[in-house]
């Protein structure tokens, strides 16, 4: 007989796997001799008590063999198979590419930057010299922005595809097997790239191509079909071309307008990344002076309106780092991430304000004009920081206050923090909203009286966090998601503007490569 039951697993026991056992048995009233197996399913933390517990779903086989589940997706060789063009190596494309695989058509994945190894020069040049290539950077390069940008796999997009078949891919490819049960899977920065480059092994395998330092430059259209994508080096012919190039490529963008493709203006959020001593968070949400030793660097997720306007965190990274996001010369964009360990004395996160479509006004339905609009306060952010990709920065009850900061506290922005107004880089209306709805997070996150909670002169506010989502959206078709001026060119994920984070992304990569499939039928 099988079964799943809940249990509740206080921190000081929660790897002890006879412990547990012997809670089950107590609880369920069985004899040792009866229980043949058991599998935690699901593991989350329950911080809303004075002592933090886990609280866990797990399936327990009585008087019967455990069934094992073995996950050994079949990658066909298709040297030979028709070619489908995927533009992107990010967490979108490469999972397309899979899929296309089982499918049993060929890969040809053209991404602009470099492999994830050569990515690291880059990405160290930015950071101590604040040098920035704009092909090779957080954003671009293989296995996108989320590569060296945390590594976080929650989701709520169930409802979209199959996230447990995601999570499984990449516990195939070198994941720990945790994601499979913690609520807020995390597989950290360090761990990623080694994931990814197992990832474009398979491909490479089954007969795929990848391609690095290789830009789609422009596209041939013939009949109202994709026929071929032209690059810095050389062109490729495709049966389809899948489009998963990030939200950060703004030069697709430009080149469908080129094309007279159909684009439109979409909502985004923009606004600063916050970061605190982690201490102070931890001590917020686990009501205790010092963290349990087996549990993790906590997090937490604020939201709320101002007036008509929504504020909320995104992207929440506990023992993380800020990073430099910058794609072109001349730009401040920020970011966060998280090693596995999540060990860093700094808990960061964005806190960012919606930006509507009527916000930006244009005296015709211009699809470029959020894009616009947040180009132009990354430069006032550039201007700002000063120069080699300094940011500018206000601690929290500075900026409410609307005071300049005489300094700033120790941080994990490598580049470094300028003290600015951050009033005069950010639109009014964005900060204004900010000074509205920190002090109420920090009313929603207090420690006892005489202590500093949320909100507090030692976190610091970085300017700015602009690239929450794409401004711009590729229309498709709800069904076919094909795009309606090509019918074999499918807009995929966050670049298209239809899927955030690495699960969502993955998911909509393996849809658009189903979509192909059946186009091809």
């Amino acid at each position: 007989m099988q079964k799943e039951i809940d249990l509740v697993i206080s921190p000081d026991h929660i790897f002890d796997q006879s412990y547990i056992k012997t809670v089950i048995l107590q609880q369920e009233k069985l004899k040792a001799d009866s229980l043949s197996h058991f599998f935690v399913r699901k593991r989350s933390i329950d911080a809303r008590s004075r002592q933090p517990v886990y609280r866990l779903k797990v399936l327990l086989y009585i008087n019967e063999a455990p069934a094992l589940e073995v996950f050994n997706p079949i990658y066909k060789d298709v040297r030979h198979a028709k070619p489908v063009i995927i533009v992107g190596a990010g967490p979108a494309g490469l999972f397309a590419a899979l899929r296309l695989i089982e499918l049993g058509l060929k890969p040809i994945i053209l991404e602009r930057g470099k492999d994830v190894k050569s990515r690291r020069r880059d990405l160290a040049e930015i950071n101590r010299n604040g040098k920035l290539n704009p092909e090779s950077n957080y954003c671009f390069g293989e296995g996108g922005a989320g590569t060296y940008s945390d590594g976080k796999l929650y989701t709520r997009s169930d409802k979209r595809g199959d996230v447990n078949k995601m999570l499984q891919i990449l516990v195939a490819h070198g994941a720990n097997a945790d994601i499979l049960v913690d609520a807020r899977p995390h597989i950290g920065t360090n761990k990623l790239p080694h994931i990814i480059s197992a990832i474009r092994e398979s491909i490479l395998n089954a007969g795929g191509e990848v391609l690095f330092d290789t830009k789609l430059l422009d596209f041939k259209i013939v009949n109202g079909k994709f026929k071929t994508a032209i690059t810095n080096r050389g062109d490729f012919d495709g049966e389809a071309l899948i489009l998963a190039t990030g939200h950060s490529a703004r030069d697709i963008y430009y080149l469908l307008r080129e094309k007279s493709l159909l684009l439109e203006a979409k909502p985004f959020a923009l606004g600063v990344r916050i970061e605190h001593p982690q201490h102070i968070i931890d001590e917020i949400q686990y009501k205790c002076a010092i963290r349990h030793e087996n549990l993790p660097p906590s997090y937490y997720s604020l939201v709320t309106q101002v007036g008509a306007r929504g504020v909320f965190s995104f992207c929440m990274c506990p023992g993380g780092i800020i990073a430099p996001c910058a794609t072109e010369e001349g730009e401040i964009v920020v970011n966060g991430w998280s090693p596995s360990k999540r060990n860093n004395p700094f808990a960061n996160s964005g806190t960012v304000v919606q930006i509507n479509l009527s916000d930006v006004k244009s005296d015709e339905d211009d699809a470029f004009r959020l894009l616009d609009f947040q180009t132009n306060i990354e430069r006032k952010a550039f201007l700002a920081g000063g120069s080699s990709l300094q940011a500018p920065a206000q601690r929290m009850v500075d900026f409410v206050n609307n005071r300049i900061s005489a300094d700033l506290p120790k941080n994990s922005y490598l580049p470094g923090l300028q003290s600015a107004n951050l009033y005069e880089v950010l639109p009014q209306f964005v900060a204004q909203s900010l000074k509205s709805a920190l002090p109420e997070f920090g009313r929603k996150m207090m420690l006892p009286k005489g202590k500093t909670g949320y909100f507090t002169n030692e976190a610091v506010l970085v300017g700015v966090e602009s690239r929450t989502s794409s401004p711009i959206r590729i229309p498709r078709d709800k069904e076919s998601l094909q795009h309606p001026n090509v019918s074999n060119l499918f807009p995929c994920a966050e670049g298209a503007g239809y899927a955030g984070g690495i699960i969502s992304a993955a998911i909509d990569g393996q849809a658009c490569a189903d979509a192909v499939w059946r186009t091809l039928q």
